[in-house]
């Protein structure tokens, strides 16, 4: 049998379809690229914003009329969900098409922001139990990854058995000092500080921090009824820094919220200028039917929801370009993922590629471990020489 997979959405929705894939070949499964090859067909779908939606129904829509015979599983965060049942018993095992491993350790949130609607579909938060990250992350480490990605829905709320997140990132990185924990978005709650200081206590945990910001305006972060202040995110980014002076900061901001006025989207600009953003996920905000945010006055036209985000995006894109030059003359380390290029993601996530590849060699590196010394970049690309 044949299975085919469509994934939208975050790294949780790909952790969750890798370890899905996985499943499916330990069960004896081939997972194809075509539609047309397969048995079967798994969306994992998304309801983050209007176009994901859109998008995950449009393909949804194609594949019934055009191979209305093969089955289709609709699963993720989709209101509309189709056979889960196919997927119930599926045993656990380890993906391979990766280079890094994707671990999820929660699920659910409870924050109940305006504009969110993924609570509905994800529920309360759930943590999975400690020993049992450990051990999925013991099966990484065997398969020979050499970076493992914490998931989860609002990693903020991890907690088993009084380990919160900052003592799961601990207890991760002391498995194998070879092997680089990365960890997904964050909600920048006052937690994160011992979180921070977890990440600046093990070298092997990597120095970048994505921070689900959302914006730099008071009166908006209270009118999506964040759980964090501005206050909040100085200060934890101000003690992140302090301990990890080369640390990469990534946020997620929304543009255009209902009633957001120009001061306000300065205010989010200032953010900029106070906080070395290094990685930015900015995107206009889209209503959402069944949400608070949906119904709210003042509405901000299309045009300036996108125009303020295309406005924060370049200056993100410059404040990247940036970065990467603090990294000449330094040594790097990345998690082969182009075995041609010999390239890969460093810890701050930054792309590096090699520039004395040898394209003899008859083995591949692709999962290891390599550092380089950049010699210059290009854009937020870097370029480096292998250091052995």
């Amino acid at each position: 049998m044949r299975v085919c997979f469509d994934t939208f959405g975050c790294r949780l929705n790909t952790a969750e379809a890798l370890q899905m894939e996985a499943s499916f070949l330990a069960r004896g499964w081939e997972v194809v690229e075509n539609h047309k090859d397969a048995d079967m067909i798994v969306v994992r779908g998304c309801s983050v914003t209007a176009r994901a939606q859109r998008d995950c129904e449009k393909l949804i829509e194609h594949i019934r009329m055009r191979y209305p015979n093969k089955r289709l599983v609709v699963t993720g965060c989709l209101k509309e969900k189709r056979n889960e049942h196919w997927l119930a018993d599926l045993a656990p095992a380890t993906p391979e098409r990766t280079a890094r491993a994707y671990l999820k350790v929660q699920d659910g949130c409870a924050c109940n922001c305006t504009f969110c609607i993924v609570p509905q579909f994800r529920g309360k938060p759930v943590s999975r139990d400690l020993d049992g990250v450990l051990d999925d992350a013991k099966r990484f480490i065997e398969a020979g990854y050499r970076e493992i990605v914490v998931t989860g829905c609002n990693l903020s709320c991890y907690s088993s058995g009084g380990t919160s997140l900052a003592g799961l990132v601990s207890a991760l990185a002391a498995l194998d000092r070879s092997c680089r924990i990365r960890l997904g978005s964050i909600e920048p709650m006052p937690c994160v500080k011992d979180v921070a200081m977890a990440m600046a206590e093990n070298e092997n945990v990597c120095r970048f921090l994505h921070l689900a910001i959302q914006s730099g305006a008071p009166k908006v972060l209270s009118a999506m009824r964040r759980p964090y202040t501005i206050r909040d995110v100085n200060e934890i980014v101000a003690l992140a820094l302090s301990k990890m002076p080369l640390l990469a900061i990534g946020c997620d901001l929304m543009t255009g919220f209902p009633g957001e006025t120009d001061l306000d989207h300065l205010s989010t600009k200032t953010l900029f200028s106070r906080i070395p953003i290094s990685k930015a996920h900015i995107f206009p905000y889209s209503e959402r039917p069944g949400t608070v945010a949906a119904m709210l006055p003042d509405a901000l036209p299309r045009e300036i929801r996108k125009g303020r985000a295309r406005e924060l995006a370049a200056i993100a894109d410059d404040n990247r370009s940036k970065f990467a030059k603090r990294f000449i003359g330094k040594t790097v380390e990345i998690v082969v993922e182009d075995d041609a290029t010999l390239g890969g993601w460093t810890g701050e996530y930054l792309w590096c590629t090699a520039q004395n590849v040898n394209a003899l060699r008859s083995k591949s590196r692709r999962k290891e471990l390599v550092r380089m010394v950049v010699t210059k970049t290009k854009g937020h690309q870097l370029f480096g020489v292998e250091v052995r």
